[in-house]
């Protein structure tokens, strides 16, 4: 059996994997402890209420744990944002409070464009045109996408690392993303 101090070096399909096998929540417990920070993120995003979002990351949990098991998940990172962003939502709904979302520089962008940066895609052509296209982009485009997106660096890290400020950040980020797009697009086979 594997020692538990080893988890951290395990992907985080190898400790799903190892959760569905064992049944031992304690997986699980490591693999979700990875994205509460993430998940607070999304909770602060829709729920406007740093108690909300805390509650938020919780319930999910509290939810997930019974059910984890019956769902085919190829990248967590994303399928895990997405299940928080909806969890969100419904508790919106549930509320029937107005759906605002608040774009704190602090918190990650959107999941429509992370799928182009997951290292776990086998798909050799679609990571060299993600790169090609990178390459095209204006230099400070690039930095931008390259430390959001590769390095999971926050805006306000990536503003303290370069000589951009946080508008820049989002600017360059934002323009980069639909750059990366279009060039994606027009290139595809």
């Amino acid at each position: 059996m594997l020692k538990r101090k080893n988890i951290s070096r395990l992907s985080d399909e190898e400790v799903l994997s190892l959760y569905k096998d064992s049944g031992d929540a304690e997986y699980f417990g490591k693999l979700y402890n990875r994205y509460i920070p993430l998940l607070y993120g999304i909770g602060l995003k829709y729920l406007n209420d740093t108690a909300n979002a805390e509650d938020a990351v919780m319930q999910l949990f509290e939810i997930l744990l019974p059910k984890i098991t019956q769902y085919d998940i190829s990248n967590f990172r994303i399928w895990i944002y997405s299940v928080m962003k909806n969890h969100c939502l419904q508790i919106l709904r549930n509320e029937n409070r107005e759906i605002i979302a608040d774009f704190n520089t602090e918190i990650v962008e959107t999941d429509e464009i992370l799928h182009l940066f997951d290292e776990s895609i086998n798909d050799r052509e679609k990571k060299e045109l993600v790169k090609r296209c990178i390459k095209q982009l204006p230099v400070e485009q690039r930095i931008a996408i390259i430390r959001f997106f590769m390095e999971e660096m926050s805006y306000t890290d990536i503003a303290d690392t370069t000589e951009y400020n946080l508008k820049q950040v989002k600017s360059y980020i934002q323009n980069g993303k639909r750059n990366l797009k279009i060039c994606i697009e027009k290139n595809k086979q």
